[in-house]
């Protein structure tokens, strides 16, 4: 699992930063910053939705977007949030719920 986490990583990274986004590591996520916006950027699937932040993405594998987001859909967290969906040749997908 070390092996795909650090991949997706890699992922998250170069696409925050094709967005113009510095991005540095934490303890255990990626941090996004631009001008006056930091997203928290998880690079797995979750073990339990985070309650708190001002803006969030989850990076997951292609096949697994859809049921991260129906779960982070389900907790109804009080902050901006997406999925990214990568898939192996490095295309990915944004899902964000409708404003």
């Amino acid at each position: 699992m070390g092996a795909v986490t650090t991949s997706l990583a890699e992922h998250a990274s170069s696409i925050f930063a094709d967005l113009g986004y510095s991005v540095s590591r934490t303890d255990s996520e990626l941090r996004a910053e631009r001008k006056w916006r930091v997203v928290h950027v998880t690079c797995s699937e979750p073990s339990q939705i985070p309650t708190e932040g001002q803006h969030r993405c989850f990076v997951t594998e292609m096949e697994t977007a859809t049921t991260t987001y129906r779960r982070v859909s389900m907790a109804e967290p009080e902050y901006d949030w997406a999925v990214i969906g990568v898939a192996d040749d490095g295309e990915y997908d944004v899902l964000r719920p409708s404003s």
